[in-house]
């Protein structure tokens, strides 16, 4: 065997070696033309003698090609997994004087699926210690919902999200006005009168419409009185290249007529800028040097890029990321509103829907939230959060701090036939990890609230009180001990005194209510604070009325 065929006949057992036994010819060229550059002049003669050994290999056993292989030299490199990437990839571009923004309309408060850009863009300031713009986008006033201008500020500020500046858009229109005139100016912009459909069909075809070679003179004519026209008769477009791949990226509309009164700025102004132009100079005079956004943005990215090029800007870093999925919750702003108006949610924080103040009303740390979003990072492929994982994190923080309670819900008065021992105190910890947080105090006397789907008949321990045995709806005593509870098995269950207790009423995550009688040491506690009510879940002191103490269901 010459030296050109112990090369071949190398790279056909490595190859056979990676593919249970047998060799591919095409892939073993390929790999002498890549490994072994000095031999790409002979590949004429490289071709047919692959084909040749590669016949050969295959008919070995493969006991026999590892033979071969050992004798050669020939080392298989296993192919490591790659490893799941997890948390916020490192920023590309420059690391200096970092400038972000996040950039809400003000459609509604925040949701769930907000933070997934507001987290990445906060955390990588944060660790840059760059500059956070939160940018009001409040262009189109169809869309601005008046009190949501107040809301996402405190919704970013319950998430921990400090932003150095804050921007709307609505004070910016003279701005606006001024680079859209300088793009007209420059050739690169111009007054279209055609009607939609007529454009649409151009476009689609890649034709240009008749306004598109109109002369600086006659596009500026025609700037100076757009505010005059009726909505529809005009806009400004874009140049970009008519035979885009995209027909949605074929100059694209920068202004155009509303005819709408903005909550801010009355009818001041009837030319409004559209998203892609105004993010776009925006972006510029702020000095964004990243912009987060997701994949569905990437056609406007492209859009975007053409007027940096027609005004000679230098572009941001665009990062897209994925979609963020979540079960069972609503996450449509138009819709929660829509089901607000017609009475199916109580308001923005009714417990079914994602908006972060429903979040926050339920007991929910800002921490998990904002940990998750950091965790998914902003990688393209698209996330989905479940409640089980949010839950899972969430307990991590609450499980140390709540306070442990007795509820029952529809509950029984019960009174113990036999039962001889007076009236005593029952104590039990308030935290069975934190001892030094002292007792509750349960009096007993024979008597006791209990939850009405535990009143069945079988042998019970009331918990840390007597064990008791349920025939008929008839309770007797049984014994104190709870080692004859536990030898019996006897399962064990919360009670509320007779004559200490409170009315408590708890909302569900699916608005469903739970009422019944809670301990009287809840009266301690003040609105916030977290619970768990033994053998039920984790709940938010929400309201204190009258005699009734109103909770919010966090999970279990």
């Amino acid at each position: 065997m010459n030296d050109l065929e112990k090369i071949v006949f190398k790279h056909a057992l490595l190859n056979a070696a990676k593919h249970k036994g047998n060799a591919n010819p095409g892939a073993v060229m390929g790999s002498i033309m890549s490994n072994e550059p000095e031999l790409r002049s002979k590949a004429k003669e490289i071709g047919p003698l692959a084909g040749k050994i590669v016949v050969q290999v295959n008919a070995l056993s493969p006991d026999e090609q590892a033979s071969e292989r050992e004798k050669l030299g020939v080392e298989v490199q296993e192919k490591k997994a790659k490893a799941k990437e997890v948390g916020l990839q490192e920023l590309p571009g420059t690391h200096e004087d970092i400038v972000l923004r996040f950039a809400p309309n003000p459609s509604g408060p925040l949701h769930i699926g907000h933070s997934r850009a507001a987290v990445p863009n906060a955390e990588y300031v944060k660790r840059h210690d760059g500059k956070l713009i939160l940018r009001i986008e409040d262009t189109d006033p169809k869309r601005v919902f008046e009190p949501a201008y107040k809301m996402i500020p405190e919704d970013l500020a319950w998430l921990g999200i400090e932003p150095d500046e804050i921007v709307y858009q609505s004070d910016r229109f003279e701005i606006y006005y001024n680079y859209a005139r300088q793009l007209i100016e420059k050739g690169a912009a111009y007054m279209c009168t055609c009607d939609g459909a007529t454009f649409k069909k151009l476009k689609d075809n890649c034709k240009p419409c008749p306004c598109r070679d109109n002369s600086v003179e006659e596009n500026l004519e025609l700037w100076e009185k757009f505010d005059t026209m009726d909505a529809g008769e005009a806009v400004l477009r874009v140049k970009t290249d008519i035979n885009h791949k995209n027909p949605a990226i074929r100059d694209w509309v920068a202004m155009r007529l509303v005819d709408e009164e903005h909550p801010r700025m009355g009818t001041k102004y009837r030319v409004y800028p559209m998203m892609n132009f105004s993010v776009s100079v925006d972006d510029h005079l702020m000095g964004m040097t990243h912009v987060l956004r997701g994949k569905d943005h990437l056609a406007n990215s492209e859009k975007q890029k053409y007027l940096y090029d027609h005004m000679g800007w230098d572009l941001p870093e665009f990062i897209h990321y994925g979609r963020l999925k979540m079960e069972d919750i609503a996450l449509s702003t138009s819709r929660a509103m829509a089901g607000i108006e017609d009475g199916t949610y109580s308001g923005w924080d009714d417990p079914r829907l994602g908006t972060l103040r429903a979040i926050a009303r339920r007991g929910i740390d800002p921490r998990t939230i904002y940990n998750l979003i950091t965790e998914i990072g902003v990688k393209m492929a698209d996330s989905a959060i479940s409640w089980k994982k949010i839950y899972g994190l969430n307990r991590n923080f609450i499980e140390p701090i709540a306070n442990r309670y007795f509820f029952c819900e529809n509950p029984i008065k019960i009174e113990i036939d036999g039962y001889e021992n007076g009236e005593v105190s029952i104590e039990r910890p308030l935290h069975a990890d934190h001892m030094d947080r002292g007792n509750r105090i349960l009096p007993f006397d024979g008597s006791a609230y209990l939850a009405k789907e535990d009143i069945t008949n079988g042998l019970f321990r009331l918990m840390d009180a007597v064990n008791v045995e349920i025939i008929d709806d008839k309770v007797n005593y049984h014994s104190t001990s709870f080692e004859d509870a536990r030898d019996v098995k006897a399962r064990i269950i919360q009670w509320v005194p007779t004559n200490d207790n409170v009315n408590v009423k708890i909302v569900m995550d699916d608005a469903s209510i739970k009422t019944g009688l809670g301990e009287s040491a809840l009266s301690d506690l003040k609105v916030g604070d977290i619970v768990q009510f033994e053998r039920v879940g984790f709940a938010r002191l929400d309201e204190i009325k009258d005699d009734e103490l109103i909770f919010y269901y966090a999970h279990k």
